[in-house]
């Protein structure tokens, strides 16, 4: 048991019987009454964010996880394949617990994070951005540069995002994992 000044950003705790990580917290002292602590906290199954304050002093659980490196494989339907670098063990997850099942492509590096006494996955996380080829776009016009006006486009893995006019079939993008979208087109 810990109480909540061991608080730290990516500490993940149990509360209200789920698990969840510490995105981020502050620790509050005001002129009268008791200090508390707010905090925004990361559900490790729905991969919603709350937030909560606790009073100063309070016990809280600790739960011990483990980020491991693994390798997307293949899907197979709605199901994930996985597979350990090291061990060679592959993990088959649902796409639920993936944070951007659709920009997987085989061979890509993710960080699946682990329960350590149960050795359940948690949750699969991939790294903040990808690099994709698109597949198809309508053809954009030369000079189309100055307005911010944005386009379809399907990319390798069979998701479509919006890009800027002047992307072309086959160019490379960087997309960011997180908002799912298009960052920048890589110079060749």
């Amino acid at each position: 048991m810990a109480n909540t000044s061991d608080f730290k950003n990516g500490l993940c705790i149990k509360f209200n019987n789920n698990l969840y990580n510490i995105v981020e917290f502050q620790h509050v002292k005001p002129g009268k009454g008791g200090a508390f602590v707010r905090t925004k906290l990361k559900n490790l199954t729905s991969g919603k964010v709350i937030e909560n304050t606790f009073n100063a002093g309070v016990k809280i659980d600790v739960v011990r996880v483990e980020q491991r490196p693994h390798q997307f494989l293949y899907q197979d339907g709605v199901d994930y394949h996985f597979m350990d670098g090291g061990s060679f063990e592959q993990i088959v997850l649902e796409a639920s617990l993936i944070n951007a099942p659709k920009l997987l492509k085989e061979g890509q590096e993710v960080t699946i994070l682990f329960h350590q006494e149960s050795e359940k996955p948690l949750n699969c996380e991939l790294p903040p951005f990808v690099e994709l080829a698109v597949t198809y776009t309508e053809p954009g016009f030369r000079g189309d540069t100055a307005t911010k006006t944005l386009k379809p486009a399907t990319l390798e893995t069979g998701m479509q995002i919006q890009v800027p006019l002047f992307i072309d079939n086959g160019d490379r993008l960087k997309v960011d994992t997180r908002i799912n979208g298009y960052v920048e087109r890589i110079k060749k």
